[in-house]
């Protein structure tokens, strides 16, 4: 009675929530349960269909605190539970699980006495827990289309990890039709066994060897090779990079500055040059015609060097590149056409189907980016976001997303914007936060110039001066509160009068009474711009010493300003009471 109960109340719930697609015409289809190893519902899953067009209406439905709600629960820390999970789990159960895509899939052999299950839809392999399969016979019946092969692919290598042995059903050779799958060849025949299914033939070579072998090199057959660096200590060929940083920043910018120093040759900001290389961008938010072209051409881009991702083609249709889905097909075609040095990915994030903030998800995603990079030597540069009010954490954990985004990276390099108001106005920061191949820290000062010729007009890179400190100092400085730090330049001035007040002093000398002190250097070297400090160098040492000019307007400014501050007329400024 309690089943019913509360199979009525989840039926009239489901119903309720799938109201407007019923009132487009849709029509119930299923309704399916997914249960813990007790039995206890977890969440459903609700089944419409459109009996005109063929479309379906599927969405996950939960309860909590006794009504219910689209979407589903949090999942366990071990993954989304299996359907028929209390099913497939019964001790006495001895035969094979057969794992099918979709629920009615799963549903139509059960009622055949066939054990199955299933993880969901064709992109759902990796959010699941297959850990109640592990050691057991496991037959994979695929869908008959690319999406259902992948999805039985992954699945494969999935149980092949938990000590299964696995087979994969030949759907090719069942005479099934386009995106058809197990339900289509029990209607076909209507006698069909337990016997019969386990009777069906295995794609040639899927038997599990394929999947059990595992190769292992002795460290005494490996050759030592250095990093091959594209930008010294910055981009590493065959390596994966991530630029981050938040919106505005010009990050985008930053990569196609690079991207056109490789293309053409020239010089990095740190006067260092590039191999000439070609260059592939796949951007999912900006156009080529209007943004990306004219920002390499400003740039000084070889522009017959630079590539960029189109279309897929895909029986005989066009449709988008998806960095999810599509890399392969990428990896294909940039080892045909040769050269190329560099892969930007923008953003990276698109490359990830499944939940971007789960670590597992994440690496697996990435993992053929990584290998592409390894593959072809190419580095490959993912571009990302900081999270919303991040500011002050370390710089790897304000990458938006599952940290596996910067774990995964050798190389994470991060942008900000300066909230000076004065002669930093216009400048931003580059510097690296992570840097697994070399040293991280560090960076350059840059500003994007505004460029226009022939009525087009684009953003490029015009580099600073280079700065020392550890990313999260840097940041620090950088997008501090605009009053904070014209504070600290006023109080660095203070500092740097009292220091030179007794005469020259040697630069070195300064950088470590600023370090006692607490005062940035960077700083200090606003001050001296502001006081108009000359430095000059020594013939002894060939060291720099800074002095106090003869006349100084800043000074004198300073100096008035305190006097008419001072406690003898009271803090009103001079005035008379």
């Amino acid at each position: 009675m309690a089943v019913n109960i509360e199979t009525a109340a989840a039926t009239a719930a489901a119903r309720r929530l799938a109201a407007p697609a019923l009132q487009q015409g849709y029509i119930p289809a299923g309704l399916h349960v997914y249960r813990d190893a007790a039995g206890h519902p977890q969440f459903w899953r609700i089944r419409c269909r459109n009996p005109l067009t063929g479309d379906k209406w599927i969405r996950p439905m939960h309860q909590r605190s006794g009504k219910f709600f689209l979407g589903e629960p949090p999942a366990p820390k071990s993954g989304k539970l299996l359907y028929r999970l209390p099913e497939i789990l019964q001790p006495s159960l001895g035969s094979a699980i057969v794992v099918v895509e979709g629920e009615t899939c799963a549903d139509a052999l059960a009622r055949i006495g066939v054990e199955a299950t299933t993880s969901g839809g064709a992109d759902s392999c990796s959010a699941a827990d297959w850990s109640p399969l592990r050691g057991r016979r496991c037959i994979i019946w695929p869908d008959n289309d690319v999406a259902g092969k992948r999805y039985g692919d992954d699945v494969a290598q999935t149980l092949s990890s938990l000590d299964c042995d696995v087979s994969i059903i030949d759907v090719d050779r069942l005479d099934l039709p386009d995106k058809g799958d197990c339900v289509d060849w029990l209607a076909g025949h209507p006698d069909a066994t337990i016997e019969k299914v386990f009777a069906l033939p295995a794609r040639a070579g899927d038997t599990g060897d394929q999947f059990d072998s595992l190769e292992l090199i002795c460290a005494s057959d490996v050759t030592c090779t250095p990093i091959r660096w594209i930008w010294p200590g910055w981009v590493a060929a065959g390596k994966l990079h991530i630029i981050a940083g938040a919106p505005g920043t010009g990050k985008t910018t930053i990569a196609l500055a690079v991207s056109a120093a490789i293309s053409a040759a020239t010089a990095f900001p740190d006067g260092s040059c590039p191999p000439r290389g070609r260059v592939v961008i796949w951007s999912g938010e900006d156009g080529f015609d209007d943004t990306l072209a004219p920002r390499l051409k400003f740039g000084g881009a070889d522009m017959s060097a630079i590539f960029f991702v189109g279309k897929m083609l895909s029986d005989g249709e066009r449709r988008p590149f998806d960095p999810a889905t599509d890399m392969f097909a990428l990896e294909q075609k940039i080892r045909a056409l040769g050269g190329v040095s560099l892969l930007v990915i923008d953003p990276v994030v698109s490359a990830v189907s499944g939940d971007s903030h789960r670590n597992t998800e994440v690496r697996r995603a990435l993992q053929p980016l990584v290998d592409l990079a390894s593959n072809l030597g190419v580095a490959v540069l993912g571009i990302s976001h900081f999270s919303k009010s991040s500011a002050g954490r370390d710089p790897i954990e304000r990458v938006t997303g599952s940290i596996a985004f910067g774990a995964l990276a050798r190389v994470v390099m991060v942008t900000a914007s300066s909230n000076d108001d004065d002669d930093c106005k216009g400048w931003r920061l580059l510097t690296r936060a992570k840097n697994n191949i070399g040293l991280d820290g560090g960076g350059f000062e840059y500003r994007l110039d505004r460029c226009e010729q022939d009525l087009v007009e684009a953003a490029r890179v015009v580099w600073g001066t280079a700065v020392d400190g550890s990313a999260r100092q840097l940041l620090a400085r950088t997008e501090c509160d605009p009053s904070e730090q014209k504070n600290a330049r006023e109080r660095a001035i203070d500092w740097l009068v009292g220091q030179l007040s007794a005469g020259p002093k040697a630069t070195n000398d300064l950088k470590e009474a600023a370090e006692e002190s607490g005062v940035a250097w960077r700083t200090v070297e606003r001050a001296k711009g502001a006081l108009k400090i000359s430095a000059t160098r020594t013939s002894e040492d060939g060291g720099w010493v800074w002095s106090m000019p003869i006349q100084n307007s800043a000074l004198e400014d300073r100096q008035d300003r305190q006097t008419s501050e001072s406690p003898e007329d009271g803090g009103l400024g001079g005035l008379d009471p």
